[in-house]
């Protein structure tokens, strides 16, 4: 019989493997993962500085672990060079090839580079797995001034937990308002308002253009000149799906691997999930949505074709400083924002044409209101096609 095969050991990959070893127990399942393997909570990297974990603390599982736990074959250090989607085979770095029954893709995304001049652009960190955490709390552990390229989710809970840790730190924001492809202004504002009272250093409408090397640290230059100094930099500016396996087998792309809503690919018997894939034209690189199509994909598996069920899942920014909850209305929607400032914080609704609810944010002490709003909003795919809930 040939196996399952997994290639990823992040949250898409492992929670896959245990959603389908819940209704299948005896087909063969490997585990590829370009790395060592280990499990762990990514989310967790950007609000553990202040809380002192060592990359150690937040290894949940080591690979061997997680094979007894699965019933499955893992392989460390292992890389796909090429997919067969004809033969649903994939030839490894080794030079070997293997072939599988079905092939899940969890091989997730990669930092947005930007466009940076200077010779200190490979000194700036992306931290985007396990690893790359450890060796910035290296670097941290020598430092004092902290440089974020990029305001959006992940750099300012990047921020909130650094400046909790006792570093100063500057982001570098070419939108007007911190998570400016999210927030409304309102919302964006109270929350540029908390970090800035928090200690961090806020610049917005500017972004980097240049990082240069001065002394044992770096200077980033942004797009009016200004130097600021820094002993780490760090770039922060969203992500990129990595698709470009799945481009060179031929696969149906857009802007991640395109899916349907039994997370299989145009070709039959490939899957794919989490922030590689978009699934029924939905790209939605969070852990609620990864979970929903883990726990389908696991019963599609075993042999019961399942779709994936998105309810309305808020986006959580993990912002002490200012909590930040968010459900974002479809892009390119006519309608418009309403705002309003409650005790604590802002509540922000956008309405249609016809007044109904497409989403919301809310930040402070409003995200209280989040099941409540929740109840009135649309599911991501009844608000994609523009049905209204309940109808």
């Amino acid at each position: 019989m040939k196996p399952v095969v997994i290639v990823g050991t992040g949250l898409s990959g492992y929670t896959t493997a245990r959603e389908f070893r819940k209704h299948d127990h005896e087909t063969p399942l490997v585990i590829l993962s370009a790395d060592d393997g280990t499990s762990y909570s990514k989310p967790m990297l950007s609000n553990s500085m202040a809380r002192g974990k060592t990359p150690d603390a937040l290894a949940q599982a080591s690979a061997q672990a997680m094979a007894e736990e699965l019933n499955a074959e893992i392989r460390t250090h292992t890389r796909v060079t090429e997919l067969d989607a004809e033969r649903r085979a994939l030839a490894l770095g080794d030079g070997s090839t293997l072939e599988a029954g079905r092939i899940v893709l969890g091989i997730g995304a990669t930092q947005a580079d930007p466009a940076l001049e200077g010779d200190g652009v490979a000194d700036v960190f992306a931290v985007n797995d396990l690893d790359a955490y450890a060796q910035v709390r290296e670097s941290l552990g020598h430092a004092r001034r902290v440089v974020l390229i990029g305001g959006g989710l992940i750099g300012c809970e990047f921020a909130n937990d650094w400046v909790k840790a006792g570093y100063e730190v500057t982001v570098i924001e070419p939108l007007d308002y911190p998570l400016g492809r999210m927030l409304p202004p309102v919302a964006g504002e109270s929350l540029r308002s908390a970090l800035e009272q928090a200690g961090i250093r806020v610049l917005t409408g500017r972004a980097a253009r240049a990082v240069e090397r001065a002394g044992d640290g770096l200077i980033v230059i942004d797009d009016r000149g200004e130097r600021h100094p820094a002993d780490v930099a760090v770039r922060a500016i969203g992500l990129r799906p990595r698709t470009t396996l799945a481009e060179r087998a031929g696969l149906r792309i857009h802007r991640a691997i395109v899916v349907d809503r039994a997370l299989e690919t145009s070709a039959p018997g490939i899957h794919a999930l989490g922030d590689c894939a978009e699934v029924d034209g939905l790209w939605l690189p969070f852990i609620l949505p990864i979970n929903q199509c883990a726990r389908a994909l696991g019963r599609t598996l075993a042999g019961e074709r399942t779709e994936v069920q998105y309810p309305v899942m808020t986006v959580i920014v993990k912002t002490p400083c200012c909590p930040v909850q968010l459900y974002p209305p479809p892009a390119g929607l006519a309608g418009e924002w309403q705002e309003v400032r409650v005790e604590g914080g802002v509540r922000s609704r956008f309405l249609d044409a016809a007044g109904r609810l497409r989403g919301f944010a809310l930040t402070g002490a409003a995200v209280t209101e989040k099941a409540a709003l929740a109840k009135e909003a649309p599911t991501y795919f009844e608000n994609r096609a523009g049905i209204p809930p309940g109808e």
